[in-house]
């Protein structure tokens, strides 16, 4: 029997003792992951250390190295979102609905556990844990495939965290790592039909899209951040530059950061200038459109090297880098007609004092979150306050935006009655 085969089956087994857990159980297991954490911080940043030196010495880009990387303060934050996890209400054995049947039958829809829930992921141990104690919360059994490039980070993380979960009275195999870096694996676990019960990818836009093409079992696409900010005629001059600076300076190298800026071009040549010198001066690398660079003519030495020509192939671009697309547009039809072409339909914003514009915006846009004068830095479980999060699904069945707790869990019918036939 394969590894992929054997850990589906143990996991099957274990996600019907999961279900059975009550709400203080698993807490208390959540607890106890995150001591676990921090107690074996030393373990696993030696482990991450491997992993790290492993991808520089293969050239790999410093955003992915950011997104790979663990420190003391990181492995206290997962930690605590891990104790952040445990106190949220049981999401468990709600009553999403109840009435009473034109037959007298007493019905009730109640949230359930999916079961045996799968994730596919790259380059970062955080979601080990995130992912952990989102199913464990949820009472679903978990397998987790981690990119290669994490292994030894990943593996060390499910260790600490299984055996805290195994000490506090949770069922053996509630949580599992695929070991092997065969790629057949990966396929394997696409396929098994029947005991994989949902299986979420999280990476690149070819991971993504390879799972979605190739699984046979349910899947919640998590899709690529092509993230924009318009400037619209009746932006607020004053939260431009900070919004786009934080947009796309803060992390790049995450899916929530901005790809593409677009702006009116009724003020254009007011804010062009000025934001690709802000950019610049942070590092960024703009791709402009005709309009927008021939506005920058006049800066010379400060954009020298990081003002180039955009193409077509930039507006769909995810750079996942201090690189972005920067396009002037007629106005607002345009700038929407432009989002909803190009955008992956992740995070989306506009800056703008007219209501009507922005009314438009946020209804028209065709986006997971749409956001109005503020960064799109702000999608994520833990900022929406859905605690940790599996990942943001750019979707429209099931779940949708950042995947909290509800996300992972399902429904049935309990109908109660009185000896009624039909």
């Amino acid at each position: 029997m394969s590894e992929v085969l054997e850990k589906a089956r143990r996991a099957k087994a274990a996600a019907r003792e999961l279900a059975k857990t009550d709400a203080s159980t698993r807490n208390a297991a959540l607890f106890a992951m995150a001591d676990a954490l921090e107690s074996q911080c030393a373990y696993l940043l030696a482990e991450n250390a491997a992993d790290v030196a492993a991808a520089r010495e293969k050239g790999t880009d410093e955003p992915l190295i950011d997104r790979l990387l663990l420190n003391e303060d990181r492995i206290a934050d997962i930690a605590g979102a891990l104790r952040m996890l445990a106190g949220e209400s049981d999401p468990l054995g709600q009553i999403l609905e109840g009435r009473t049947l034109y037959n007298g039958i007493r019905l009730r829809r109640v949230s359930v556990p999916i079961g045996v829930v799968a994730m596919i992921y790259e380059a970062r141990p955080n979601v080990t844990a995130d992912a952990a104690g989102l199913t464990l919360k949820t009472g679903n059994a978990c397998i987790l495939r981690g990119g290669s490039m994490a292994n030894r980070s990943n593996l060390s993380m499910t260790k600490v965290l299984y055996e805290a979960g195994l000490s506090a009275g949770l069922a053996e195999h509630w949580l599992q790592s695929i070991e092997t870096t065969d790629r057949a694996a990966t396929t394997e676990l696409m396929h098994l039909h029947g005991m994989i019960d949902l299986l979420v990818p999280r990476g690149s836009a070819s991971l993504i899209r390879t799972t979605v093409e190739n699984a046979k079992v349910p899947v919640i696409e998590t899709g690529e951040g092509n993230c924009h900010l318009y400037v619209h005629e009746a932006a607020d001059p004053e939260i431009i530059v900070p919004i786009a600076i934080n947009a796309k300076t803060q992390r790049p190298g995450v899916c929530n950061a901005i790809e593409s800026l677009l702006i009116d071009e009724a003020v254009a040549a007011n804010y062009v200038p000025l934001l690709v010198e802000a950019l610049t001066a942070h590092g960024v690398i703009i791709h402009a459109d005709e309009v927008a660079y021939a506005l920058c003519a006049g800066l010379g030495e400060v954009i020298e090297g990081k003002l180039v020509k955009a193409t077509d192939e930039d507006w769909g671009k995810e750079y996942l880098s201090l690189e972005i697309s920067l396009k002037c547009v007629s106005g607002i039809d345009e700038a929407i007609n432009h989002i909803n072409t190009y955008s992956t339909h992740h995070s989306d914003a506009i800056l703008s004092q007219d209501l009507n514009a922005v009314t438009r915006f946020v209804d028209e846009v065709d986006s997971a979150a749409v956001y109005a004068n503020a960064s799109t830095r702000f999608t994520d479980g833990g900022e929406f306050g859905l605690g940790a999060e599996l990942g943001i699904s750019t979707q429209k069945l099931h779940a949708r935006g950042p995947m909290g707790l509800a996300a992972l869990t399902s429904s049935k019918f309990v109908l109660e009655g009185d000896g009624q036939t039909r």
